[in-house]
């Protein structure tokens, strides 16, 4: 009756732990990245050196131009 009543025991102690492990925390995601660190840098500047630049060959370009007919 003893080992009918301690192998009862062990079942439902080791069911019970089953049921607790079995239930693990649900995982925090991570917090989203701030905004600004999903823009990538290198183009934005890019882009304004190619913008830059096409100014100034455009300045270049009416400089030439207003020296060509100053000469004439």
């Amino acid at each position: 009756m003893k080992n009918l009543i301690y192998i009862s025991l062990v079942t439902v102690l080791l069911f019970s732990a089953s049921l607790v492990s079995a239930q693990a925390p649900t995982p925090v995601p991570p917090p989203p990245p701030p905004p600004a660190a999903s823009v990538p840098i290198d183009g934005g500047l890019g882009i304004l050196a190619v913008a830059a630049l096409g100014l100034g060959l455009r300045k270049a370009n009416k400089n030439q131009e207003k020296e060509t007919d100053s000469q004439l």
